[in-house]
């Protein structure tokens, strides 16, 4: 029987790291990924997403390549922004644990919403790993007529766990959300997307299971800056100390 998801970690309530694939050129962005990954494995980080904030598809193969032959002690997973089916067939290439997906519903209109709810089950029929997914995502339009609770439900079907955001990169989610979100989920597993700090942390950890961070991680704290291990240090302790109560 296959795991819930949150049991493929070593920790609870963990971080999962965003590579964002920065660079001028597909070297630079290369040589800049590896010094990232070593520094959230050694920061702490439970796990790593590859994502083509700013690099491209070709980059993100690069990169998984690296990671798959490197063996990391840590899952990995895998973002394809705008092209789901591309994610799903990095993720089953270099064995990557999890797809995440910026939107699994509320984000398409109702007759288009039967085509996506046939690709879903064909993707993940296909594929071993897990899948994280968006409702009500940063920058993902609301087209579906149906109320948050709807989504959330039918989200649910098509995910292994729920992702929530405010309304753009970095910016905090609101404690609200994130209890409405958990309110009608149930025990089901969430994800706060965006936003995390060391300071709201612990209430945000009260209500969410897992959380993804990137631009926390950055030396400016926004997602243009570089990764510094300190950041990411600084998290790690915060959350450690949550799971030590």
């Amino acid at each position: 029987m296959k795991k819930n998801f949150l049991e493929i970690f070593r920790n609870k309530k963990p971080i999962f790291a965003m590579l964002h694939l920065k660079g001028d050129n597909s070297q630079e962005i290369y040589e800049r990924a590896i010094v990232e990954i070593e520094k959230y494995i050694n920061g702490g980080a439970d796990a790593i997403i590859v994502e083509n904030y700013y690099g491209n598809y070709y980059d993100m193969e690069r990169v998984l390549t690296y990671l798959q032959s490197s063996e990391i002690n840590i899952p990995y997973g895998v973002n394809c922004l705008n092209m789901d089916a591309m994610g799903f067939d990095l993720a089953k290439r270099f064995n990557a644990s999890f797809v995440q997906l910026d939107s699994v519903a509320g984000h398409l209109k109702p007759r288009d919403d039967f085509s996506f709810e046939a690709f879903m089950n064909k993707y993940r029929s296909d594929f071993n790993g897990y899948v994280i997914g968006g409702v009500r995502f940063k920058y993902q339009p609301y087209l579906s007529q149906r109320t948050v609770e709807q989504d959330l439900i039918i989200g649910m079907s098509r995910c292994d766990a729920i992702v929530v955001t405010q309304d753009k990169t970095g910016e905090e989610t609101s404690l609200d959300k994130i209890i409405e979100f958990r309110n009608i989920i149930g025990n089901f597993p969430l994800v706060i997307g965006a936003g995390l700090t060391p300071e709201n942390c612990e209430k945000q950890f009260d209500y969410a299971d897992a959380s993804i961070v990137g631009s926390y991680f950055k030396d400016t704290y926004v997602d243009t800056g570089d990764v510094d291990i300190k950041h990411v240090e600084t998290m790690i302790d915060a959350v450690r100390k949550i799971r030590e109560k």
